[in-house]
């Protein structure tokens, strides 16, 4: 008897938990359907009374994106004129005429055509200013409007009105848009006899295959070791991470677990292949900029003791997306997940879900994190990126450097250079001359560049705020002599800060001569994380006590 009303009683509790599961299925169903009419009736209202004329798609887009702006920042509404962009962000490709272009003042310049696209052959430089495209003026239109503008069908033929600096009258250039891949491995080459180094700025469809393609023409070329630098890049499709671990882990191993609301989203990726540098000695770069597909890889290779990471924390972004269809063309990316990396940690480093009373988003605090150990028994870390094992701090720069770059002053004098001399040094044998030197110091003084120190600020403050409070006459003395101290020379701070300012002013000419990969190349002789990862991997004792607890 008491058996059968303890299988009475279990029956009955079964039925009352799914029709309480129903009823709170029904009673969300019922708030979406009746916040949908509440936003339906609302936009039918405001459209037919608004004592002004609406633009129902703007109004739509408008809504959606403060809709999803109180989610994450990653969660993106595409309307069907971005498309471009979508196909940009998973694919690197796009068609237009291959240029990096930015706002100054009331017009946007071309910054870097890329080597060898439409903006290279058709002859633009950087420092053109794009004055009309298609003769329709540009003037006062953002960088997305003008980069709207060059992007269209490939083979079709565009023109673009420049003015250019020495050149007195618009100059008119004719370009040809074509399929622009760009690349997810820019550079790749030996650090020394014995190191190759791959830069890997972004995890497109194509990543994988190039960084395979690069590590087999540097093991040919006699690498015995490699670097993998993972610093700025902020991610991308994370197959592609996967099988990028794949080529350092044996297979099955697993590389990362992602985990959602729905079960769809619950999927466990392994390496599926046998890898094809098993036991090369690995380091890999990080900083600040290294998010989500670049913290799978550099996370999954560390929990597995695989590579010794050198550089920055990590960004911390631990949230997967997934790209959807939606109504009339249009796509969103949803964050549908979170990651976790083998050793079982997720590196999310900022809480969407609880929010200040302000709307601002905390990160987790280093006191919540949680512990975890890699294969070998190392400690690390969830909650806040992925913390390398040699930490190496950015370099900082003093405030004349700072106001140089703000006002783009190094662009602007490479520029006009530029126009005088076609060529330079080679990349290993570029240097900045006194000569050059001295001509970018006269160029200064043409545009009248000054700046203020904080120090100088901080003590005009003190100044205003104790003449406010009728304090000054009593310490005027005292201020006068701080401000003698404080005050500084422009033509003093140019040569005090000679090599700083040198280093990026090389930068830039290798940028303008040689295009963005030459600057990787150029800098690798005294990148500071390149050459500490040169020295770990010359000490292979060192290597390995690195990797273990």
């Amino acid at each position: 008897m008491k058996k059968r009303n303890f299988w009475g009683f279990g029956l009955i509790f079964a039925v009352s938990i799914i029709v309480l599961l129903a009823l709170k299925g029904d009673d969300r169903n019922f708030e979406i359907s009746k916040q949908l009419d509440i936003y339906a009736t609302l936009f039918r209202e405001v459209n037919l009374f608004y004592v002004d004329e609406t633009d129902p798609g703007d109004m739509v887009t408008e809504s959606i994106h403060g809709m999803l702006k109180s989610l994450d920042p990653y969660t993106v509404y595409y309307p069907e004129s971005e498309m471009e962009d979508v196909k940009l962000m998973t694919t690197g490709e796009y068609a237009g005429i291959g240029s990096i272009i930015s706002q100054k003042g009331d017009y946007v310049i071309i910054r870097e055509p890329y080597k060898n696209s439409p903006a290279d052959k058709a002859g633009l430089l950087p420092g053109d200013i794009i004055l009309a495209i298609d003769g329709n003026s540009v003037k006062g239109k953002s960088t997305a409007d003008v980069s709207e503008l060059l992007k269209g069908q490939p083979g079709k033929e565009i023109s673009i009105r420049i003015q250019r600096e020495g050149v007195e009258k618009p100059v008119e250039k004719k370009a040809i848009r074509e399929k622009i891949q760009l690349p997810s491995v820019p550079y790749y080459n030996l650090a020394n006899d014995r190191t190759g180094y791959i830069y890997l700025n972004g995890f497109t469809d194509k990543a994988a295959t190039e960084v395979r393609k690069a590590i087999i023409d540097l093991k040919n070329r006699g690498a015995e070791n490699l670097i993998l630098d993972l610093r700025g890049n902020s991610g991308g499709l994370l197959d592609q991470a996967v099988e990028i671990c794949n080529f350092f882990l044996p297979m099955d191993s697993k590389v990362v677990d992602t985990k959602g609301k729905l079960e769809q989203w619950d999927k466990e990726y392994k390496a599926s292949k046998n890898p094809i540098v098993p036991d090369m000695p690995l380091v890999v770069l990080i900083d600040r900029s290294s998010a989500s597909a670049s913290e799978i890889v550099s996370g999954a290779l560390q929990d597995y003791d695989r590579a010794v990471l050198i550089g920055e924390r990590s960004f911390g972004k631990g949230l997967v997306q997934t790209v959807r269809d939606i109504a009339y063309n249009t796509k969103v990316k949803i964050t549908t997940a979170k990651y976790y990396i083998p050793s079982g940690r997720c590196i999310q480093a900022v809480d969407y879900s609880h929010r200040n009373p302000d709307g601002s988003v905390g990160k987790v605090p280093d006191s919540l994190m949680t512990e975890f150990k890699t294969a070998a028994g190392r400690k690390v870390y969830d909650g806040g990126g992925i913390t390398p094992d040699i930490k190496i701090e950015p370099d900082s720069y003093a405030r004349i450097v700072q106001e140089l770059v703000i006002k783009d002053l190094f662009f602007d004098f490479v520029n006009r250079y530029a126009l005088k001399h076609p060529e330079i040094a080679p990349i290993g044998s570029f240097k900045i001359t006194d000569d050059v030197y001295d001509q970018f110091k006269k160029f200064l003084k043409t545009k009248n560049f000054s700046y203020e120190t904080d120090s100088e600020k901080a003590l005009e403050k003190l100044v205003s705020t104790s003449k406010s409070e009728k304090y000054y006459d009593s310490i005027s003395g005292e201020v006068e002599k701080l401000r003698a101290q404080f005050i500084h020379s422009t033509e003093r701070d140019l040569e005090v800060f000679k090599e700083e300012i040198s280093g990026l002013l090389a930068e830039q000419f290798i940028q303008r001569y040689y295009f963005s990969e030459g600057v990787i190349e150029y800098n690798l002789k005294t990148d500071k994380e390149v050459l500490k990862a040169l020295e770990i991997l010359s000490d292979q004792a060192g290597y390995a006590q690195l990797l273990r607890p």
